[in-house]
């Protein structure tokens, strides 16, 4: 393990849990905020999965479709169901379809980064001189607050283009309580809260299950480092390995859940956005 830049477990722990960030501030904006290893496999696997499927898309069969094909085609089908029951409206399925397609496989990719060796990338990194490296993007709060962001502004989109500003904004001040002026703050605020409350919940969940799993990986990395240490430590080790495999497989239905939970939330939001009050 990449265990250079950590002399114990603590120093361990936080230094795979830093983000890489630049250190100069050459503009009136600090950009030393943004989170570059985020942004890099954010981004590639988003680039990854539109070259793939762009592939497969000029490579399809109408015949016996090959196992790769077959998946996809399961994959949309599945989508397509989900965005028919709950999107009722077909020319806003033509965009929340492929949107939730794209949520789905694009979240998908980025969970899965989880599923390499914990020490693996960061090792290479900090032979390239790159000493931080957290390759989960969805571990990161600001990209899974950032797509639920994304998920909002889009539900104001259709709010507004479904029902007219007009409308929009009456419900804004008349719903759920009513329409005597007295209650307009109530209802106001009650809505404020609730688009909040989605919003950040949308993009905490996913967060937090990603970072509690790769903060699992990290503990199991620990333990299985243990050959380092003292007597029996080989047994420790074994269980490390058998932990990491265990929990590895396991973690193979959380990254696909937690995908498909982001798409489903997406998609009825999305749909709510659609509904009179």
């Amino acid at each position: 393990m990449a265990t250079e830049h950590a002399t114990t477990a603590s120093d361990y722990i936080i230094h795979h849990l830093t983000f890489l960030t630049s250190k100069k501030q050459e503009s009136l904006v600090d950009w030393s905020v943004l989170h570059l290893d985020t942004l890099f496999y954010s981004i590639a696997l988003g680039l990854l999965a539109v070259f793939v499927l762009a592939r497969l898309a000029s490579r399809a069969t109408s015949g016996v479709p090959g196992r790769f094909q077959a998946a996809v085609e399961i994959v949309i089908e599945m989508v397509d169901n989900q965005t028919k029951s709950i999107v009722h409206s077909p020319e806003s399925r033509q965009f929340v379809a492929p949107l939730a397609l794209t949520v789905f496989i694009w979240i998908f990719l980025m969970n899965a980064m989880d599923l390499l060796p914990v020490d693996l990338i960061p090792t290479v990194g900090s032979a390239a001189g790159i000493h931080y490296m957290r390759v989960v993007p969805t571990a990161d709060l600001n990209a899974t607050l950032g797509m639920s962001t994304g998920v909002l502004l889009l539900c104001l989109y259709y709010s507004v283009k479904i029902k007219g500003l007009g409308h929009w904004v009456h419900e804004l001040f008349t719903a759920p309580f009513g329409a005597h002026p007295l209650l307009w703050p109530v209802n106001f605020a009650m809505q404020l809260i609730e688009f909040v409350a989605k919003t950040v919940s949308h993009g905490m969940r996913l967060f937090g299950n990603m970072y509690a799993g790769e903060l699992i990986f990290m503990l199991i990395a620990l333990m299985g480092a243990a050959w380092a240490g003292t007597v029996g430590s080989g047994l420790l080790w074994i269980g490390g390995v058998f932990a990491g495999t265990i929990w590895a497989i396991f973690h193979i239905l959380i990254i696909t859940l937690q995908a498909f939970i982001f798409m489903m939330l997406t998609l009825v939001y999305v749909g709510q956005a659609h509904e009179s009050h």
